[in-house]
């Protein structure tokens, strides 16, 4: 039994209302099917793969049947329908036999004339039991416990039901289950007495399926429960009116009756009184879905669960909102100054005599109930021992904590509150900036701004929440011009509200000033970072970055490889305002992109090319960051580094981000290093020729002639390079004899200078060009050369275009011969693969 209640809360559900508990599916190990979005089957905890979307299809068809067989003709008017292949009952037997490699063969047992899929649960049906027992829930006047249910259920879905069939009779009955899930959840949420906060949700829900009256029912209840009687009997009217115009009917019995009440003022309509909890936020509560049902499930196994995150992103309305339901004993550790008083605010809370933590245990002993420490961070040793020692001694108690790290002790269970999501954050915008403006609702332009304004502020409940309190005096356009380069000045927070601080620069100074001496410093100068960085930015200082990581300043997504960190917009605005030396800052920045550059440079052009463009296409924004630094404070140095990216720019096809910086740095250092500024009038060319500018030869020539008596090794470099680039234009021009000189010059030139790896690229050029010029065999002669030396160099991309050019070469050499190709047969065709 104990394995079975392992395996998904309805099998325990099941049992401990003594049904009938399924048996495992018999093949060894736990598979678990996954309908609500893309199909999925994990097979003991690990997501299976199931192949291409054939076979994809395959699985869900037999999903669909919930364990009944389903025959070799139906799976493949599931998988083709009407364009089903020559002999559809073998493809299917071939896609079985490949899927019981993965899934094991009793999984897919032949049935009949087909086939089932034995699995030992799906998510479809874990979301009919969560609805069923938020609705049980619902029915026993437990409506807190029933919204987390719903909240659970509706969590599974990942995007349509079997979405990976075109059609299927299983969706119809899940979508409206799926409905019900979503009234239901909002009849809890009215049910716990939220009904001023419900009120936004279901007149989303009636505009979305404006015919299902059970939504009106509860819209109407919820504006009458909030002393909006006058709107409850409008949107009567309105419903009425909606389908006597569309259907010809009037409402049924439940909303006539709802309407009779209503006139008669039934006091009945009101929730009846109870104990009010000992915190009740006043404002309406967003999102948070996915995180209230973690933190449900986490504590049904876990005795102390942590939210961690950064200041102001919501850990205590997070906990307060999913204790809301019960009776928590609410603790407030921001009033705590001293360690040491940490249990007498704790007793204080309980109602118990003594302020000793064994008073505290001796108190509860074996009583169940949750003790909600909130902002632990600042006491997080003394809360550490205190959670630990109640724990231990105290078998009916669970601990949630707020703190922005962890209390690290055994058994603790983490539960990240991010910032919230984009859709998120505008809906709360909006709904603060409506209280402060009646009756405003934001036009074209405004949500636009709103929704910039959410991104600035990074989706930061506080910040989110003080900034709507000052749109009663300022315009959102503003609003949002305060976050430009300065710590938003947004006033303190309203009387009432949960947060600890009294300002968002507060919030951020209390997690600052918990730091470190070493770690507040890295903090403070990594505020020029745009975009992320990662660990070799912080010259690989882990023990550091990981205190900043821990204690919410920084956030880390490990999900990438090398994993990638950044400092929330607030956090970067405080450090850049509370900086010691900003100009440092931003200059080990911006020497920080030139080493990047230094060392990503020269492997452009080689096999590790392609993981130096993702690297820097990554850091693209420090990239733009830096130069313009030294723009600004030490031109040679822009000039260099901005040349250095030619073939980034190039490859990238970054026309809008390197020409007018090459541009820009050309003009700043017109004493600079004549290797620099050549190789920067090169990367021009490139970069003007890509966007079909024929003038790009001004620059190219520009370079040479700079070069003209290559004053080093590295300008020599960057003059066999510019001869094989003019050479090429004039290919792709079409004009080929004045494209061979320069091709044997660059050869030419590689081999004096000892640096052969220029050679496949200036022996393309020349290929390119005797081919054009009417020398077919010679020139795909040339090509085949320059291709064999491109492969044993490692250079991919010149080794294809070889190949490309030899193609083209033996078309010309077609009906037309060599006139086709001095009519142009290369021109332009090849400029974004060499030139």
């Amino acid at each position: 039994m104990q394995e079975q209640a392992n395996r998904g809360e309805p099998v325990q559900e099941q049992a401990n209302r003594g049904e009938p508990v399924q048996e495992q599916a018999g093949h060894g190990r736990v598979l678990i099917g996954k309908v609500l979005g893309a199909t999925e089957v994990e097979v003991d905890g690990v997501p299976a793969d199931l192949g291409g979307p054939l076979p994809r299809r395959l699985v869900t068809a037999l999903l669909a049947a919930e364990g009944r067989p389903v025959t070799e003709d139906s799976l493949a008017d599931a998988i083709w329908g009407d364009d089903a292949p020559a002999n559809p009952t073998s493809s299917v037997q071939a896609y079985v036999s490949r899927l019981r490699r993965t899934l094991g063969h009793a999984a897919l047992p032949r049935a009949g004339e087909g086939y089932r899929l034995a699995v030992d649960d799906t998510d479809a049906a874990r979301f009919a039991a969560d609805v069923r027992r938020g609705r049980e829930l619902l029915a026993d006047e437990r409506p807190g416990e029933a919204v987390r249910r719903f909240d659970a259920a509706l969590a599974r879905w990942r995007g349509d039901a079997y979405a990976d069939l075109p059609h299927t009779y299983a969706r119809t009955p899940l979508d409206e289950l799926r409905a019900v899930a979503e009234e239901e959840r909002l009849a809890a949420r009215l049910a716990t007495g939220d009904a001023p906060g419900v009120v936004g949700g279901l007149e989303a829900a009636v505009r979305a399926e404006p015919y299902r009256e059970r939504r009106w029912e509860l819209l109407i209840l919820a504006l009458y429960r909030g002393g909006r009687q006058a709107e409850a009997l409008a949107a009567l009217r309105r419903v009425r009116q909606r389908l006597a115009d569309d259907l010809g009917i009037d409402p049924g019995p439940a909303l006539q009756s709802l309407e009779g009440r209503l006139l008669a003022q039934d006091p009945g309509l009101l929730l009846p009184s109870r104990p009010a909890p000992a915190v009740r936020p006043l404002s309406h509560f967003f999102g948070r879905t996915t995180e209230l049902a973690a933190l449900a499930g986490l504590l049904q196994t876990a005795r102390l669960v942590t939210l961690v995150g950064p200041g102001g992103a919501g850990k205590t309305r997070l906990a307060v909102e999913y204790a809301a339901a019960g009776d928590p004993w609410f603790v407030r550790l921001a009033d705590v100054t001293e360690p040491a008083l940490l249990p007498a605010a704790v007793a204080a809370a309980m109602g118990v005599r003594g302020a000793t933590t064994d008073a505290i245990a001796t108190a509860l002993g074996d009583r169940p109930g949750l003790l909600l420490l909130d902002n632990c961070e600042h006491v997080v040793a003394a809360a550490a021992a205190l959670a630990l020692e109640l724990l231990t001694r105290c078998p009916g108690l669970r601990v949630l904590a707020t703190s922005r790290e962890p209390l690290a002790v055994d058994g603790e269970r983490l539960l990240p509150v991010a910032p919230l999501p984009a859709a998120d954050a505008i809906a709360l915008l909006t709904d603060r900036i409506t209280g402060v403006r009646p009756g405003w609702r934001p036009d074209e332009a405004e949500s636009a701004t709103l929704a910039r304004l959410a991104a600035a502020l990074d989706g930061i409940p506080l910040a989110l929440e003080l900034a709507a309190a000052r749109a009663r005096v300022l315009g959102l356009a503003e609003l949002l011009d305060m976050l430009h380069d300065r710590f938003p000045a947004l006033g303190p927070v309203p009387r009432g509200a949960l947060a600890p601080h009294e300002t968002l620069e507060a919030a951020v100074a209390w997690s600052v000033d918990l730091l470190g001496a070493h770690d507040r410093a890295l903090l403070l100068r990594l505020w020029p970072f745009e975009g992320g960085f990662p660990l070799s930015a912080v010259d690989d200082d882990l023990d550091a970055l990981s205190a900043l990581v821990a204690r919410s300043v920084v956030a880390a997504d490990t999900t990438v490889t090398p994993a990638r960190y950044r400092l929330l917009e607030i956090v970067r605005a405080w450090c850049r305002q509370h900086d010691p030396d900003p100009s440092g800052s931003r200059e080990r920045h911006a020497a920080w992109v030139r080493g990047l550059v230094e060392h990503h440079a020269p492997l452009l052009r080689g096999e590790r090319s392609a993981h130096s463009i993702r690297v820097l296409n990554r850091e693209l924004p420090n990239l733009r960051t830096g130069i313009q630094h030294d723009l600004r404070a030490r031109p040679a140095t822009a000039l260099r580094t901005a040349g250095l990216l030619e073939w980034f720019w190039f490859r990238g096809g970054l026309v809008a981000d390197g020409l007018p910086l090459l541009r820009a740095v050309l003009a700043a250092a017109p004493d600079g290093a004549a290797t620099d500024r050549a190789r920067a009038f090169l990367s021009a060319s490139l970069l003007r020729y890509m966007s079909g500018d024929l003038g790009a030869t001004d620059d190219l020539y520009a370079g040479l002639e700079v070069l003209r008596d290559h004053p080093d090794h590295e300008g020599e470099i960057v003059a066999a390079q510019g001869a094989y680039y003019e050479s090429l234009y004039w290919s792709f021009r079409g004009d080929f004899d004045r494209a061979v000189a320069p091709a044997h010059r660059s050869m030419e030139a590689a081999r004096a200078i000892g640096e052969e790896w220029i050679l496949p690229a200036a022996t393309m050029s020349l290929g390119a060009a005797l081919a054009g010029a009417g020398e077919i065999e010679e020139g795909r002669r040339v090509l085949a050369r320059a291709g064999a030396e491109a492969v044993a160099a490692r250079q991919g991309w010149t080794a294809a275009m070889c190949g490309l050019l030899r193609a083209r070469a033996l078309l010309t050499a077609g009906p037309g011969g060599a006139g086709s190709a001095r009519g142009g047969a290369h021109r332009r065709t090849g400029s974004s693969g060499s030139f």
